[in-house]
């Protein structure tokens, strides 16, 4: 059973409507947008005594603003994937045919690239760490990579991940080669499906998982396949690395596992697999210093792992809970967790900065599909300290190809203690 963690008591511009109970259910999670993101599984039981008692968050006033859309509905348009960059405020956003880069400050588009034609549907966006290189992941199974220049800012196709030269190496080895089904066999550095996420991290190293139930690991630097792991019982939808190096995937399996390199270890090896959700895996996301794991699922809960002291990797502490559908997309700011649902909403969430206390700040709606991509970045506000406002800015990207800007502000409410009442008055 898993607990609820309940928003706390909070002052706000805007309402959350609490959610209702569904009891539809569904086929297990099948490896297309359109199939497994979108549907909606029995929602997990909750129980508030399995949580210690929680403290109220120090009372806030949140607002929302939706500011643009960047790229218009179309039926036919599938999911932008998107990838932000919090050094240079970036927003990227890739179709089918084309690369896209917008300046969040003024919402214009500053760049715009083809892709190599049957790339096919772009399926996942990811940054290395100092924002100097742009990969791409692709329905035909490969990564294309993109530099930017320092000097002009603009980016060029660099190489396809594998990378031609590093197939002509390996192929005339037969240990090279991985039997994919009957009478079919492929390089062990080359996916065999979709390659579904992407994922980078300080060390230099790329992760890409896929709808081929693996795991690979690539070097940057060096644009060579270092590791193919298999990762779990059934396509891969979701991967995110902490600073450490420590790596999470999310599958259609219904199960998260965790992977790690450990010290004189040659290849990663999983540490534990964590099973609490009933549906499967569709996205990941970890807070800034690695310590909490968000995870959202077709049971349209997004349970919150943490790091205990008397263990080695991550346990659940409780759920937030009120979307309607299912978990198709999450992301992190701070202490901002944006969740984004086939109900077509975007719930904004605050973690307290100390404790497991969480509120709901906002619900933003307006997609007419479901919400599959999120990025989230605190955006500077002039004139202003971190503790008189923050501002954030939130893109989603729903199944219909629309791409919505919106601006989320979240302040502190001053608090003044009547002496002769014992009363608070909130301001």
């Amino acid at each position: 059973m898993i607990p609820t963690l309940s928003p706390s008591t909070l002052i706000a511009s805007v309402s959350t409507s609490s959610s209702t109970t569904s009891t539809s259910a569904s086929t297990s999670a099948s490896c297309s947008d359109e199939a497994y993101s979108v549907l909606t599984h029995p929602s997990l039981s909750s129980l508030h005594s399995l949580l210690p008692h929680l403290d109220p968050l120090p009372p806030v006033s949140a607002s929302f603003l939706y500011l643009s859309t960047l790229s218009p509905s179309s039926a036919s348009a599938a999911t932008p994937p998107l990838a932000i960059s919090a050094t240079s405020l970036c927003l990227y956003s890739a179709t089918q045919s084309r690369l896209s880069v917008y300046d969040l400050s003024t919402l214009r588009l500053v760049e715009s690239l083809p892709f190599p034609s049957g790339a096919g549907a772009t399926k996942s966006l990811a940054l290395s760490s100092d924002d100097s290189t742009l990969f791409t992941a692709h329905q035909d199974g490969r990564i294309r990579v993109y530099r930017r220049s320092p000097r002009s800012g603009l980016h060029r196709f660099l190489n396809s991940l594998p990378t031609t030269t590093d197939i002509l190496l390996r192929l005339p080895n037969p240990k090279n080669q991985v039997t994919i089904r009957r009478h079919c066999k492929r390089l062990w550095i080359q996916h065999a499906d979709a390659v579904s996420s992407l994922a980078s991290c300080g060390s230099g190293h790329l992760y890409s998982v896929s709808w081929d139930k693996t795991l690979k690991i690539w070097s940057i630097s060096g644009l060579r396949c270092l590791e193919s792991v298999p990762a779990h019982d059934d396509a891969v939808n979701a991967v995110t690395v902490a600073h450490d190096g420590t790596v999470y995937t999310g599958s259609a399996d219904r199960k998260i596992r965790v992977w790690a390199k450990r010290a004189g270890e040659k290849r990663h090896q999983i540490v534990v697999t964590l099973e609490r959700h009933r549906s499967a895996v569709n996205a990941l996301a970890l807070n800034g210093d690695g310590s909490v794991l968000y995870s959202g699922a077709c049971d349209r809960s997004i349970l919150v792992w943490e790091r205990e002291d008397s263990a080695e990797y991550m346990v659940v502490t409780g759920a937030l809970r009120g979307h309607d559908g299912a978990i198709l997309s999450l992301a992190c700011a701070g202490n901002v967790v944006v969740s984004g649902s086939g109900d077509l909403a975007i719930r904004v969430w605050r973690r307290a900065a100390e404790g497991r206390g969480y509120s709901c700040l906002a619900v933003m709606e307006g997609h007419a599909r479901g919400i599959r991509s999120l990025v989230v970045v605190r955006f500077p506000v002039a004139g202003a300290n971190d503790e008189e406002e923050e501002q954030y800015r939130v893109c989603s990207g729903s199944l219909d190809g629309e791409i919505r800007v919106w601006q989320v502000c979240v302040s502190p409410v001053t608090c003044f203690v009547n002496s002769n009442t014992a009363t608070k008055t909130f301001l």
